[in-house]
């Protein structure tokens, strides 16, 4: 299914995001990302040139989630301490919470990515942290964010379930780190959208140093929408077509897009791509989603499979969510070409947001275990 976004217009206004990346540059083992050129998958689909944003690995961890989830977690602390401190390294920063606050708990919910990194601010900031996460989480998600030293609870339910259930334990000392908004809670939310700005920044320069001033058109994976509305802040309002990309049983931006407000699609959602599990999008998302996108894709499994598979065949071995921009875009290939056409000579970018986080169901997929 490709819905097309009629409702396009003037973007939000953006945030000053140089300080964001000044900050993730500060973190012990900071780099940017890869900008890969694939040049023979891009023959395969009929484009000029396929380049990926390889989120599979920043600082120590297999997704891009650490970049929004550390930005959040300082900006929350230090709103908490009354603005900000001087520290030079995160052992400082740490020794400072520990002064001024004692140690509160971080507290989210998650499907893997984003609980493990906010685990992993925990641990680096010497702070407890509690992880819920859906019912059928994979094994080797749930070690993985253990192993930082969380505790981890699985709610009997869906993410979104998982979501109401870390919303309720907000308290003077149980501080909720959450990716997606709700009423009355929007500035963390919006600081890990702003913590998905030094994606963009990177990128910037990358294709400066390929000679391109933009792409044609950029395909991204859609959970609740914050990367979404980090991607349309930074790519939006120009000639880059943004297109997302949902698994067909989690839709939530195309229903929202659909209703023309944030509505649930019920789950169980079961789909691999288990970072894109969500079944409301965040309405702090909504309007830079709907003001930048051009359309919304919908992909199955087998899709996500085979794009899997294509990726592993080209020399980069990724989970399942992070197969889902390339996907969305074999899907407008293979079924949308009429109704939004890539040129033989276009651009094309797509977001790889995760590396292997299953391993055993990556080797299901793929006939061998990861490298």
């Amino acid at each position: 299914m490709l819905l097309r976004n009629h409702h396009t217009g003037p973007l939000p206004a953006g945030a000053d995001t140089s300080v964001v990346q000044a900050f993730h540059a500060r973190l012990e083992g900071y780099a940017p990302s890869p900008l890969l050129e694939l040049t023979g998958l891009a023959s395969e689909l009929g484009v000029g040139r396929l380049l990926v944003k390889d989120e599979s690995a920043r600082l120590g961890l297999p997704a891009f989630k650490i970049l929004g989830a550390s930005w959040a977690t300082y900006r929350l602390l230090m709103a908490r301490m009354g603005g900000e401190r001087q520290w030079s390294s995160i052992d400082d920063l740490a020794a400072e919470v520990e002064r001024r606050l004692g140690a509160p708990r971080l507290v989210t919910a998650t499907d893997g990515n984003h609980g493990r990194a906010v685990a992993r601010m925990a641990r680096l900031l010497r702070l407890p942290s509690t992880i819920l996460v859906p019912a059928g989480t994979a094994a080797a998600r749930v070690d993985a964010i253990a192993s930082e030293g969380a505790d981890v609870r699985v709610v009997d339910g869906t993410y979104d379930d998982a979501v109401a259930a870390a919303a309720a334990m907000a308290s003077d000392r149980d501080l909720v780190v959450s990716d997606t908004s709700w009423p009355g809670y929007e500035d963390v939310p919006r600081w890990v959208v702003e913590g998905y700005s030094t994606i963009f920044a990177e990128l910037d320069m990358q294709l400066a140093a390929l000679g391109l001033s933009g792409v044609d058109a950029a395909f991204v994976p859609v959970g609740v929408g914050s990367l979404a509305a980090a991607a349309a802040t930074a790519l939006g309002g120009g000639s880059t077509v943004l297109v997302g990309v949902e698994p067909d049983g989690a839709a939530c931006v195309t229903a929202a897009l659909d209703a023309g407000h944030v509505v649930e699609v019920p789950g169980p959602h079961r789909s691999l791509m288990a970072g894109l599990n969500c079944g409301l999008a965040s309405p702090l998302a909504m309007p830079a989603i709907t003001a930048a996108f051009a359309a919304m894709v919908t992909v199955d499994d087998d899709r996500c499979r085979r794009s899997i598979r294509a990726l592993a065949e080209h020399g980069l071995d990724v989970g399942e969510t992070g197969a889902a921009a390339l996907a969305g875009l074999t899907a407008v290939v293979d079924e949308h070409a009429g109704e939004l056409p890539l040129a033989p000579t276009a651009t094309v970018l797509v977001l790889v947001t995760e590396g292997v986080t299953d391993p055993v169901g990556f080797e299901a997929v793929v006939g061998r275990p990861p490298r």
